[in-house]
């Protein structure tokens, strides 16, 4: 029996040496805690990157730059140790390389110039291609994973294709979703067209991301909550399965998160796409959500942002609380969106002291 213990604790530390911890917790191995990041962890509440952003004011320069992009990436890894680092960019980022001009504007948020309106729109938006476009993507992606090494995960990510397509018909961000109601509901074939582009320019990108160092790609579609279950299916769903099905031909072992703020109507949909791990947000209660889902898919998430205004007692509560109904396996340890504008950052220190001495 000892020698038996023996062995599996040595495999348990070569295996630690090897992958990082939150790849053997999506793929289902025994872990003692669960792998934990945030989203939006490298950001406006970090006093580093506010000193950054005075010196460069324009989100465009800061992302699309790739000694900024590693450099921001790396601020919270290196005052936290989270065990995934992501890439600091926008989902956006493509829309250049698309012929879709755009920018960011502070205070504003994205501005889409000239938001397509018909077939003849659509026929002028161009397949994307990363090598091209977005270089320093790959550049940052490289140098993240050299930096990072097998201590923690380097994760990429894209936007869905319903969530991008939301963004250029609206025009930007949108609170009634007019729009791209409009073109869906009376021209559907413009709206299939701007998907299928999307769709076919994103699984290019998470290939190009995971050629260039990603060890999992987040797919973010945080608009395609504001369809009905039966329009999800039509105008989203289809969509992500095509992605997903792709991806996972030419980079079988590659692990895709999905993550869909809002959610909670759409659960057991969002697992049909055949994504390894469902982000949920935190709306639904963690154990309720798992049921749903089933165990075999892993999940992420899903403390309040909000619970970070709290004191440290009731985070560390909460923790505890999104851990236990997790359960002991399959389990990404996040928020259920991103940290908050202004969020004390002792207490995202203390997040990540808790989340990281918890043991299973």
């Amino acid at each position: 029996m000892g020698s038996e213990l023996g062995t599996t604790v040595t495999e348990l530390k070569v295996s630690a040496t090897t992958e990082p911890l939150l790849l053997r917790a999506v793929k289902g191995e025994v872990v003692d805690r669960p792998p934990v990041w945030l989203m939006r962890q490298a950001g406006r509440y970090m006093k580093s990157y506010q000193t950054l952003c005075e010196k460069y004011p324009s989100f465009r320069d800061r992302s699309e730059n790739a000694d900024l992009v590693v450099e921001i990436s790396l601020q919270p890894w290196k005052v936290f140790k989270p065990d995934g680092v992501i890439l600091f960019s926008d989902i956006l980022t493509p829309l250049s390389g698309m012929n879709i001009p755009f920018d960011i504007i502070k205070g504003k948020g994205p501005i889409i110039f000239n938001p397509p309106q018909s077939a003849a729109d659509v026929d002028q938006v161009r397949e994307f291609v990363p090598e091209e476009s977005v270089p320093y993507v790959g550049e940052a992606l490289k140098r993240l994973r050299n930096e990072v090494g097998n201590e923690a995960a380097v994760l990429g990510f894209v936007g869905a294709p319903f969530t991008l397509s939301s963004y250029v018909i609206e025009g930007g961000s949108s609170k009634n979703f007019s729009q791209i109601k409009r073109l869906a509901f009376s021209q559907p074939k413009v709206l299939h067209a701007l998907l299928q582009k999307f769709t076919t320019s994103m699984i290019t990108y998470i290939r190009y991301q995971a050629d260039s160092g990603a060890q999992a790609v987040q797919i973010f579609d945080s608009w395609a909550t504001e369809l009905s279950p039966v329009d999800f299916e039509a105008f989203s769903l289809p969509y992500l399965k095509q992605i997903v099905e792709a991806v996972k031909q030419t980079h079988p072992n590659l692990p895709l998160i999905l993550y869909a703020s809002g959610s909670g109507g759409l659960l057991e949909r969002l697992a049909r796409t055949g994504v390894d791990v469902v982000s949920l947000d935190w709306t639904v209660d963690m154990a309720e959500g798992r049921d749903r889902l089933g165990r075999n898919i892993a999940v992420q998430g899903n403390v309040d942002p909000g619970v970070l205004f709290g004191s440290k007692e009731f985070i560390t509560s909460r923790i505890h609380d999104t851990v236990k109904k997790a359960g002991r396996d399959k389990h990404i340890l996040n928020l259920g969106h991103g940290i908050k504008v202004g969020t004390p950052e002792e207490n995202v220190a203390h997040f990540f002291e808790v989340a990281q001495g918890i043991r299973y």
